[in-house]
């Protein structure tokens, strides 16, 4: 069974994740973009030990589907060495492999780190893994504004946000038995649609926060001070990933590049 590492102390947990996506995502990454690749990242700890068990970048180059996070599953599942747990790697270095178990963590006793909050793909594939939970450092705001990425927002919004009924609807339809009625309500709940969330961030699969949530539990138990200090390591960390964002959108339009991916 995990031990209490995982959710007893959010600073614990946030300057885990934080170590982990400076020290073992953005090298990653960073040689990632320089190929053509978007820079999405992930990781997969466990809540033991909050240690890295397995660490990943975006390979679209290679195929569209290898987003950061399903690269990242893609190899969790095709590992068969794990670092243990319960030996600390310390000074930011891996456990040698005399002391690498051999067994695969369930995922249930893994925390799922998504550099950048993740898609549709990324969401099925961590519900489908068996993760329970996810943290992500970008929002989806932060991809389209920051990054020129906005496909995250749209796919969701476009295929998956169902517009509510309207009168055109086919008679047969249990909800268009009052056309007149239907098309007022149908325009009231469509305005509500655009005011929810893109997906339920609590729910029977799986919890999601953002580095921000986890900020704002330490000040809750800190104090405002240290909540004011780790949203500024937070945003000194964002701060990185401008440079990766660079050569990516240089690459991307680089002929020279080749790349499975669709959207850019």
């Amino acid at each position: 069974m995990a031990s209490q590492a995982y959710d007893s102390d959010p600073l614990v947990l946030l300057k885990a994740l934080l170590s982990t996506i400076e020290e073992d995502i953005i090298p990653l990454t960073s040689k990632g973009v320089s190929s053509g690749n978007k820079l999405f990242g992930a990781a997969i700890l466990s809540k033991a030990g909050l240690d890295p068990q397995t660490v990943s970048t975006n390979n679209e180059t290679a195929s569209p589907l290898l987003h950061g996070e399903i690269n990242c599953i893609q190899q969790f599942f095709a590992q068969t060495s794990f670092p243990d747990p319960s030996l600390h790697r310390g000074e930011g270095k891996p456990p040698p492999l005399s002391q690498q178990q051999q067994q695969r963590p369930n995922p249930r006793d893994c925390v799922f780190l998504a550099t950048h909050e993740p898609c549709s793909l990324c969401l099925s594939g961590i519900t489908w893994s068996g993760f329970d939970n996810f943290f992500y450092l970008f929002t989806y705001e932060d991809s389209r504004d920051l990054f020129s990425i906005p496909y995250d927002i749209e796919i969701l919004q476009e295929v998956f946000r169902v517009p509510a009924a309207t009168a055109s609807r086919s008679s047969s339809s249990p909800l268009s038995t009052n056309a007149g009625s239907e098309k007022q309500i149908g325009g009231a709940l469509d305005e509500d649609l655009e005011a929810r969330p893109l997906y339920n961030r609590r729910n029977k699969f799986f919890t999601a926060r953002s580095f921000e949530d986890l900020a704002r539990e330490v000040g809750d138990r800190y104090g405002e001070e240290e909540e004011k200090r780790w949203k500024d390591e937070i945003a000194r960390v964002k701060a990185r990933y401008k440079g990766l964002s660079d050569t990516y959108q240089k690459t991307k339009t680089d002929a020279a590049v080749e790349s499975a991916s669709f959207w850019k």
